[in-house]
């Protein structure tokens, strides 16, 4: 997985074998917060390797992942996540639009009390922010030990991702893909439509809040190299 962001000067490049270490350690973590299965984990930030890192974790314990971008305003998260009764909220302190540092920290207070549901919040210190009363470090996560979690055994139509319709007529309605069929219709569009093959590099310009998002990470089953552009 390579990640590039012109914005930040930021560059990383993540190997299968680092990539599932960091997903299995934050399985553990997550664990630790009381995430599983039927659980609803949500993720508010910028198109970047913890993304990707988070939804993984959460499939490893059998959770049910949603995510957006940090552009919407509280309202926009509200009439989304609310609906969905989330455990816990994965998010930035901030990003960068225009070259300007957006705090995102006053948003995720007001998000996180408005959701009775979501009991934890875990902050990702992406703009050097600082802290948030209450919330949990991401990289404290990585900490809580060698233990790795089992993967659950979970049916084929198990909830993995819950997305939204585009809300032009009305709230957002909830859209809810299993886990098998997601992995199979991805996988038919990559190796049949798209010729993906382990050599190649996959790319989609997107944000966390659009389905292609969900698309371009299932490249992983192809094993191909994933590009994240922030």
């Amino acid at each position: 997985m390579i990640y590039d962001s012109p914005v930040t000067g930021t560059k990383a490049v993540f190997t299968y074998r680092e990539l599932r270490d960091r997903v299995a350690r934050l399985a553990g973590g997550l664990r630790s917060l009381g995430v599983g299965k039927g659980d609803r984990v949500i993720l508010y930030m910028p198109m970047v390797p913890e993304a990707v890192i988070g939804m993984l974790a959460s499939a490893w314990l059998g959770a049910t992942w949603s995510s957006c971008s940090p552009d919407f305003g509280v309202q926009g998260i509200l009439d989304r996540f609310g609906q969905i009764e989330p455990r816990l909220l994965i998010a930035a302190d901030g990003y960068r639009f225009k070259g300007r540092l957006i705090d995102m920290r006053p948003k995720l207070a007001e998000v996180l009390s408005a959701m009775p549901s979501t009991t934890r919040g875990v902050l990702i210190p992406w703009q050097g922010g600082g802290e948030l009363p209450g919330w949990t470090h991401w990289d404290a996560l990585f900490e809580q030990g060698p233990e790795t979690p089992p993967f659950a055994q979970l049916p084929f139509d198990h909830p993995l991702y819950i997305l939204f319709s585009s809300g032009t007529t009305g709230r957002p309605k909830c859209i809810v893909h299993g886990a098998g069929g997601t992995l199979l219709q991805h996988l038919k569009e990559h190796r049949l439509h798209c010729d993906l093959r382990r050599e190649d590099r996959l790319f989609y310009f997107t944000t966390c809040g659009w389905m292609m998002w969900n698309w371009l990470v299932s490249g992983l089953a192809s094993g191909a190299t994933l590009v994240l552009f922030d």
